[in-house]
């Protein structure tokens, strides 16, 4: 699934073709992602200036002169730019027309992402108002984490992958960030002292850094908006690499359950308690 890092990719890859454009037609290939793409979604856009490219969480939002299209890229989507004379792909489900003839094309095998028009603040809406801090904001840092975190049992995992808490720092970036931070995955977070937070958050700001200057991480479906994959892969120390030896000790990378997602980590680097 695209995190925070292949988002940001994606939003900046596209942005210098988008801003200042109109859009000349939007034709809808297949309807049925997550939610059904709205059927008047043409009219609604036709003739509407692109004013500005943001993202919020994993979510992309296309600002227009007037309303807002919200784009999720589910577990498998991605956006890319095309020529006007190209033809669409199979799943290539939505295609944005615009007058500088190029189009937008938004890719989804799976189809659990999202692509929405809203009318309104999008902040206000339901996917977007409760969300937590952004991980690359000023206002998230180790005493915030500590002061959300403080009387939570929960693993400290599954405490940073919380939308509520914080945004984007997916099963990738939450595994590489734990092991550079030295604590075990399955730690209860209210142990953690504030040093150990500041600490995490820390490494979890580093490791977010990193992923987007290598254009984000590719598994399997993850290219960016110019097809190309994103190169963080081969940085990772721990994520998807149980059983082998850990680069800074040796000894072999195990696996836990969290949640219901595999957690790799060192035993011997990754300490219990901090």
């Amino acid at each position: 699934m695209p995190e925070l890092p292949e988002v940001e990719t994606t939003k900046e890859g596209i942005k210098p073709h988008l801003e200042g454009q109109i859009i000349s037609n939007i034709s809808v290939h297949n309807p049925r992602l997550r939610v059904p793409v709205p059927n008047h979604l043409n009219e609604l856009c036709v003739g509407k200036e692109i004013i500005a490219i943001t993202r919020r969480a994993k979510y992309i939002l296309i600002h227009l002169s007037q309303g807002y299209l919200l784009i999720h890229l589910g577990m498998s989507g991605h956006l890319r730019m095309a020529e006007g004379d190209s033809t669409p792909k199979k799943h290539d489900h939505i295609t944005v027309a615009l007058t500088n003839n190029l189009l937008l094309r938004f890719y989804d095998p799976r189809r659990f992402g999202l692509f929405l028009y809203i009318d309104k603040d999008p902040y206000e809406h339901p996917l977007l108002a409760h969300l937590g801090k952004e991980p690359l904001s000023d206002e998230f840092n180790g005493h915030y984490l500590f002061q959300k975190g403080k009387n939570k049992n929960k693993p400290i995992k599954s405490f940073i992958m919380d939308n509520e808490v914080v945004v984007g720092v997916g099963n990738i970036y939450a595994t590489e960030s734990l092991f550079l931070a030295k604590i075990h995955p399955s730690t209860p977070t209210k142990i953690l002292s504030e040093e150990a937070h500041l600490n995490l958050a820390t490494h979890i700001k580093e490791v977010l850094q990193q992923a987007i200057a290598c254009g984000g991480t590719t598994l399997k479906d993850f290219y960016a908006f110019d097809g190309k994959p994103g190169y963080f892969r081969i940085l990772l120390k721990v994520y998807g690499r149980k059983n082998q030896p850990c680069m800074q000790c040796q000894h072999p990378i195990e696996s836990v359950i969290l949640g219901g997602r595999n957690s790799t980590f060192c035993p011997k680097c990754q300490n219990w308690r901090l």
